[in-house]
């Protein structure tokens, strides 16, 4: 004979009260009163709270996602080589762009080529001259330390070290993606080369390049493939000179001509009236005809052409701003024309020993800088307040710092502290300041913003007005190294207590609503 055992009632009414409480809204409590929470909105203000790391590429905790670190070779030969850093992507960067780095040894040349990405050029050492084309002519420049020079994408132009004996050539560059085909960082079309790099003549069969140029099917192939040292070449006189070594030596109307040979290959090849060829060239016959044009197909009709463009020179320009401890310089489309077709903006910064770039935010552009002398310290500060970054920096450091992202830059203690850098607008910036007598802070101080420190009118203009200078900030001559500072602070800190801290605020508050 089976038994029932009956479920004692309050274990059944205990069982659904658990049951009522996992199914209803978390709840927290503040300030003594209930406030219901969903499990959903926790997750999205945790979701919050990663978004920075995850919108800017971070990887992994502790990476400084702002330095950017990951150099790779893209040119490399005995003459030289180039080196380009890439910069993140994606829809919170509103353009962005790559840096490169050229170096090349004395008496070497960077071969013709058009790129599919625009260059902003800027000698960091030495003397070089650059030869491209502007509206039908070979137009060359001798560029020196200091001087900022605009390739536009799809303009064929070369680079030659002219400087003294034993002296290296350093570039540095902005690479401009927003015309990239987007095959890698960017991509190189040679107009120079041979069986390494290999020419873009090549792409053509040798019966068409021999009638364009006139010459039999062997000086043709020879003149192809002699090049076998690489994109950055030497230009020795003592070694007997090789096509492009040959090139150089030209005089300006001569290279003209070579180059226009090329679009002259073109226009036979469609003379010839090859179905296939006419379809496989016509793109090719476009393009280089908008490089490097023909007499009878210009695009001003032959009407008086505009002055051609010129180098800027930063180093013998004024400062935008100069005190004791530093200076700036910013360079925008009004005071150089060719940064207004390219959209981006050029800036240089010299701090003394010690001395700090006050924290402020660029609220029309991403900023990216490159540490050309010195070191010091680059801190970002994240929109929620948490702090993104806080790095020591070199010569040859690369950072970045996203439009609105509050940020500042400090010398070290052991001398000056340069870097120079890109924008991503070439319209004036008016960078807004967070501290110094300039801040946006001063223009801000009245009784909201007091009210919205929780603290009184006059507390709040004796602290902002605590500090005399704007803009570059002098270092406390009694300021001690860093760890020293920080172990001062910690004791400091750890002297006063949580509790003091709290009731200081808390008196402060009843001040300031008296």
């Amino acid at each position: 004979m089976m038994t029932t055992t009956k479920t004692p009632l309050w274990l059944l009414l205990l069982a659904l009260t658990v049951l009522l409480l996992l199914l209803s809204p978390a709840k927290s409590y503040h300030g003594g009163e209930e406030v219901e929470e969903e499990v959903e909105e926790e997750e999205e203000v945790e979701d919050e709270r990663t978004e920075w790391q995850r919108g800017y590429g971070r990887m992994r905790e502790g990476e400084d996602v702002f330095l950017l670190q990951d150099s790779k070779p893209v040119i490399q030969t005995k003459a030289g080589e180039m080196r380009v850093v890439r910069t993140f992507g994606g829809r919170i960067v509103e353009k962005p762009i790559h840096i490169g780095f050229i170096t090349m040894e004395p008496k070497s040349l960077f071969i013709p080529q058009y790129l599919d990405s625009s260059l902003i050029l800027f000698v960091r050492r030495g003397e070089a001259k650059l030869g491209t084309i502007y509206k039908d002519e070979l137009l060359e420049r001798y560029l020196k330390s200091g001087d900022v020079f605009r390739i536009p994408a799809g303009s064929a132009f070369y680079l030659v070290n002219t400087g003294e004996e034993g002296q290296r050539l350093h570039i540095i560059c902005s690479i401009d993606t927003s015309q990239s085909l987007g095959l890698r960082t960017f991509q190189s079309f040679f107009v120079g080369g041979g069986t390494y790099p290999v020419s873009v003549l090549t792409g053509f069969d040798p019966e068409t390049l021999a009638t364009a140029f006139n010459v039999s099917r062997d000086e043709l192939m020879d003149f192809l493939t002699s090049q076998q040292e690489g994109p950055i070449v030497h230009v020795h006189d003592s070694v007997p000179p090789r096509a492009w070594t040959k090139f150089m030596q030209l005089n300006k109307d001569d290279k003209l001509q070579h180059m226009k040979r090329i679009v002259e290959s073109q226009r036979l090849s469609m003379e010839e009236g090859k179905e296939d060829e006419l379809e496989k060239s016509w793109s090719w016959r476009k393009l280089l005809m908008s490089l490097f044009g023909s007499d009878d197909a210009r695009e001003d009709g032959g009407r008086r052409r505009g002055k051609a463009p010129d180098s800027y020179n930063l180093y013998d320009r004024k400062p935008d701003f100069r005190n004791n401890y530093g200076w700036s310089v910013a360079l925008h489309q009004s005071d150089y024309e060719p940064l207004r077709h390219s959209g981006i903006g050029i800036y240089l910064v010299n701090l003394t020993a010690g001395s700090m770039m006050a924290p402020h935010v660029n609220p029309t552009a991403t900023e990216y800088g490159i540490v050309l002398r010195g070191s010091g310290t680059v801190q970002i500060a994240y929109p929620n307040g948490s702090s993104a970054m806080k790095a020591k920096v070199r010569e040859g450091d690369v950072f970045w710092v996203p439009r609105y992202f509050p940020f500042c830059q400090t010398s070290s203690q052991n001398g000056p502290f340069e870097f120079f850098g890109f924008t991503t607008s070439a319209k004036k910036n008016r960078p807004q300041f967070l501290a110094g007598q300039n801040s946006l802070l001063h223009v801000l101080s009245g009784p909201e913003l007091a009210a919205s420190l929780g603290i009184t009118d006059e507390r709040m203009r004796g602290f902002l007005d605590a500090q005399r200078e704007a803009v570059i900030l002098p270092s406390s001559s009694l300021a001690p190294p860093e760890e020293m500072q920080q172990e001062k602070e910690k004791r400091r800190l750890e002297s006063r207590g949580v509790g003091k801290v709290a009731a200081s605020i808390a008196n402060e508050m009843v001040v300031g609503l008296e």
